[in-house]
């Protein structure tokens, strides 16, 4: 072996130490993520409970988003204040004391405060995620830590639903939150060993920006309370609504013109510039968007068309968390004998042709649509998260990742927030317009309308099952009525169908629209050199 070659050995080794740190804040990347989803199927059984209202219940998730939204990019400034390993002990300190909370929480306000706190903690734990693989793992390893971080993303937000619909059936909805408490406790110990203390900088409390952040987490706030309440308050119809996109609207602005104007911001907007960082956040901010809306879409078309238990749903989300694990380690291999743009585009496309699968759904389409579907976008997402994430902070500074795994972190979850709101108002809106053309179609005249209703009034009048029964259950008077409340439901589940599939064609346009955008991003030699000895510890000789 030449000298060369041993000392790229010697500078490529990673220490445990490092390794431990690394795979502790994925563990709590992990855990942080999966808390968004984990309610979203024991919601009923929460609300039952505690007395609570749909709307009250639907807090629950609203309050954990809108605190981990905020804290996001506010911790790269913690972290220059008090330093990584405090922030990350006092993070998930926090995180195991609210879950803790939030298991015996005995009132829905008791349950919001603690989600909101449980939210403020456990916010810190992505970005620091992103940034322990960034400072401390060597350039060429930033492709096998990107892997682990897109399992820690990925795979969260289909275990999310499974385990806590698992959970709830199989025990209590208060079990999501004990489960929280062991991994918790582990996660202190690997930090508490893992990484080394530094000195605190209190004195940069007072100069501190305080109302950029003051301004930002208004503002954030704000927005995201009216993408979470707006379908539930007809949006702009309701004044709370109107209200609230005023308060984010000057907020966000103040904040954004404090941040450019500032000599050291405490989030640094400018990196928004730099041409790679600038394309791939924009393309981070619709991939979120696209891929909260798809884990959000697809468990609801399983409730609400399938009539599937939150357990069902779990079973049949495996497959799309299953593949993300295996191609997160996949993906660093085939960067290897691509590059990473490659990787991006071909990542997006797979998106982008699993959300297309999905245009012309009906009720047939769980197993054989949907499910391969999944697969299909698992696939293309593992590959847009380890590349992207790459790409995006090739060339910045060691003094700026804090920023920058900041920004790419909150895009990509205020493009989540936005995407959910906007995947459910697409599809109330389309269902609504769907069933209304539908319902032209079908009425009296129509001879084949005709012939149907005569089928179903001669198959109900000599059903064997109890006619008094059927109507009893039904509230109508008759067997024609019957027939045309059946006939309703149809026209309501066709119509709800359609919106779906209505939903999915969006969102595959956007990955197409990503696809496209993707071929701008410039991909540097010294990237290919960077990359290649990620999974061999021998020397490339340079193209």
């Amino acid at each position: 072996m030449s000298t060369t070659n041993a000392l790229s050995h010697t500078h490529e080794s990673v220490s445990l130490r490092a390794w431990v740190a690394v795979l502790g804040g994925v563990f709590g990347c992990f855990m942080a993520g999966m808390n968004v989803h984990v309610t979203n199927a024991s919601l009923p059984d929460i609300r039952g409970s505690l007395g609570a209202s749909f709307e009250e219940g639907s807090w629950i998730t609203t309050a954990y988003l809108v605190a981990e939204i905020i804290i996001i990019p506010l911790t790269g400034w913690l972290v220059r204040v008090f330093s990584i390993r405090r922030v990350m002990l006092a993070g998930t300190s926090g995180f195991l004391i609210f879950s803790l909370v939030c298991s015996v929480a005995p009132t829905i306000d008791a349950m919001i405060v603690a989600r909101a706190f449980q939210g403020a903690f456990g916010g810190v734990l992505i970005p620091l995620s992103f940034q322990l693989i960034l400072t401390e793992l060597p350039a060429s390893r930033h492709p096998l830590g990107m892997a682990l971080f897109a399992v820690a993303n990925n795979v969260a937000q289909a275990a999310g639903p499974s385990l806590g619909g698992w959970l709830t059936d199989m025990y209590s909805w208060r079990w999501i939150f004990y489960l929280q408490i062991p991994p918790a406790l582990v996660l202190l110990g690997a930090i508490g060993w893992a990484i080394k203390p530094e000195p605190v900088h209190l004195d940069r409390l007072r100069n501190a920006d305080w109302l950029g952040i003051t301004t930002m987490a208004i503002g954030l706030s704000a927005l995201q309370i009216v993408l979470e309440e707006g379908g539930r308050k007809d949006w702009f119809g309701s004044s709370f609504i109107v209200n609230m996109f005023l308060i984010a609207a000057v907020g966000l602005t103040i904040f954004v013109v404090v941040q450019l104007r500032r000599e050291d911001p405490f989030i640094n907007l400018r990196l928004l510039g730099r041409y790679n960082f600038g394309i791939a956040s924009l393309m981070q901010f619709l991939f979120g968007s696209v891929v909260f809306a798809v884990v959000f879409l697809v468990p609801n078309y399983f409730a609400e068309l399938q009539g599937y238990s939150a357990r069902d749903i779990g079973v049949m989300m495996v497959p799309y968390g299953l593949v993300q694990f295996v191609m997160s380690f996949l993906t660093p291999p085939l960067m290897r004998h691509t590059s990473a743009r490659t990787a991006i585009i071909a990542g997006f496309l797979l998106v982008a042709i699993g959300c297309l699968m999905n245009i012309h759904l009906n009720v047939d389409a769980s197993a054989n649509v949907v499910v391969p579907s999944l697969i299909v976008r698992g696939i293309g997402q593992s590959l847009v998260v380890v590349a992207l994430g790459v790409m995006a902070v090739d060339g910045i500074e060691k003094s700026q990742l804090g920023s920058a795994s900041g920004l790419f972190s909150m895009v990509r979850n205020l493009g989540g927030a936005i995407g959910i709101a906007i995947a459910s108002q697409i599809v109330v809106e389309r269902e609504k317009l769907h069933a209304s053309r539908i319902g032209e179609a079908i009425t009296p005249f129509n001879g084949a309308f005709q012939e149907r209703m005569i089928g179903m009034v001669r198959v109900l009048t000599q059903s064997h099952i109890d006619r008094a029964h059927a109507l009893a259950v039904s509230g109508l008077d008759g067997t024609r009525e019957v027939a045309l409340g059946i006939v309703d439901k149809v026209i309501g589940r066709e119509a709800l169908l359609m919106a779906y599939s209505d939903t999915f064609f969006v969102a595959g346009i956007a990955m197409l629209g990503c696809t496209f955008a993707a071929f701008a991003l410039r991909s540097r030699r010294k990237n290919i050199k960077v990359a290649r000895p990620l999974l061999k510890m021998h020397d490339q000789s340079p193209r």
